[in-house]
C-alpha cells in the first residue's frame, strides 16, 4: 500500500470526523442522551487519532541520523499504537463511565433528560446523517486498501498488512458504523419505550466496542513494532534475484526485517564457488544487489555475506548466549 492511499484515506476519515463530532455534541446538548455523549466522545477520540496518524507519517520521512542509522519508519508504528491507547482511554473507558453515571441517575430515580426534551427527535436525525457521512468513509477506506490488498479477506489484510494506516482507519470506521446503529438503538428504543435503561445499554455496548477494537489495534500494532518479517511474496522475489545472479550458488541462509511500512532489511548468506577470486565475489554481490533492489525496491538496507555453498547448511535459529559473568 502507497503511503499516498493510507494518507487519502487518513484525511477522509478526519474530515467525517469533526463534523460529525460536532452535530453529536449539539445532539446531546438539545436532548442529554448519554449515546450521543458517548457517540460525540468516540468522535474526538478518532479525530485526535487520524491527526496522530498524520504526524506519525511526517515524522517517519525524516533523514537517517548516526544515531538513528535506519530512519524513522517505525515512527508510523508507534502513533499507531498511541492511537490505540486514546481510542481505549478516552473513547471506551469514557462510554463506559457515562453508561454507568446514566444507571446512577436512573436508579436515583432522576428523569430522563431525552423524554423530557422536545428536540427528542434531533439524535434520530443527527445519528442518520453521522451513519451516511461513516459510510462514505468507510467506502473511501476499503476503495485504497482493495489497491494493494489483493484476493485477502479484509481481515485478513489488516492482519498482514505492514503500512498501519489503512488497517486503523478501516477498523476506527467499522467500529464508528457500528457504534452509530447501538447509538440508535439506545435513543429509538429510549422513546419508543419511554425507559432510559435503553439509553444505558446503548452507551454501554458502544463502550465495550471501543475497547475491544483499541485491544485488536494495541495487539496488530505490537506485532509490527517488534519487527515483522517481509512478506511471503517479497521474500520470494527476493531469493528468486539471488538465484539467478551468475556467480550465486544458493541462498544458504536469509532473514528479513521491515524497517518501516516501505522499508525492508535483508541480510543474507549467499553460496559462492570455492574457485572464485576475491574479485569475482565482490562483483557477484554487487550483481545480487541491483537484482534485488530491482525485484523488490522497498528493499533499502542490504548485507549479503558470501560463502561456500553447502547444501547440507542448516542455521542456528537461536541466539548466541552470553558468557557467564567471571568468564
Amino acid at each position: 500500500m502507497s503511503a499516498e492511499g493510507g494518507t487519502k484515506a487518513v484525511v477522509a476519515a478526519l474530515a467525517a470526523n469533526l463534523a460529525i463530532a460536532a452535530t453529536k455534541f449539539g445532539a446531546w446538548l438539545l436532548t442529554g442522551a448519554s449515546s450521543m455523549l458517548a457517540e460525540a466522545i468516540h468522535s474526538v477520540a478518532d479525530s485526535g487519532n487520524q491527526v496522530l496518524l498524520l504526524v506519525g507519517g511526517k515524522k517517519a520521512k525524516r533523514a537517517a541520523t548516526p544515531e538513528h542509522p535506519f530512519g524513522f519508519g517505525r515512527e508510523r508504528y508507534i502513533f499507531a499504537f498511541l492511537v490505540s491507547i486514546v481510542l481505549f482511554s478516552i473513547g471506551g473507558v469514557f462510554a463506559l463511565y457515562e453508561a454507568y453515571h446514566k444507571y446512577e441517575e436512573i436508579q436515583a430515580g432522576h428523569g430522563n433528560e431525552l423524554l423530557d426534551s422536545r428536540w427528542w427527535w434531533v439524535p434520530l436525525a443527527v445519528l442518520g446523517a453521522a451513519i451516511v457521512a461513516e459510510g462514505l468513509s468507510f467506502r473511501t477506506a476499503i476503495l485504497e486498501a482493495n489497491k494493494s490488498r489483493g484476493k485477502q479477506s479484509l481481515s485478513r489484510y489488516i492482519k498482514s498488512a505492514k503500512a498501519p494506516e489503512l488497517p486503523v482507519i478501516l477498523l476506527e470506521d467499522f467500529a464508528a458504523l457500528i457504534g452509530l446503529v447501538f447509538a440508535l438503538f439506545g435513543v429509538g428504543l429510549t422513546l419508543i419505550t419511554q425507559n432510559g435503561i435503553f439509553d444505558v445499554i446503548g452507551t454501554a455496548l458502544i463502550g465495550l466496542l471501543l475497547v475491544a477494537v483499541a485491544v485488536t489495534l494495541a495487539w496488530e500494532t505490537k506485532s509490527l513494532l517488534l519487527g515483522e518479517a517481509a512478506s511471503t511474496d517479497a521474500v520470494r522475489r527476493i531469493e528468486d534475484a539471488l538465484r539467478r545472479t551468475e556467480g550465486v550458488s544458493g541462498v544458504i541462509h536469509m532473514k528479513t526485517l521491515h524497517l518501516g511500512p516501505e522499508e525492508i532489511l535483508v541480510a543474507a548468506k549467499i553460496g559462492v564457488r570455492a574457485s572464485a577470486s576475491a574479485g569475482q565475489v565482490a562483483e557477484t554481490i554487487d550483481a545480487a544487489e541491483r537484482n534485488i533492489r530491482a525485484a523488490e525496491p522497498m528493499v533499502t538496507s542490504l548485507y549479503l555475506e558470501p560463502d561456500i555453498y553447502r547444501a547440507d547448511y542448516v542455521p542456528d535459529p537461536r541466539p548466541e548466549a552470553p558468557a557467564p559473568a567471571g568468564h
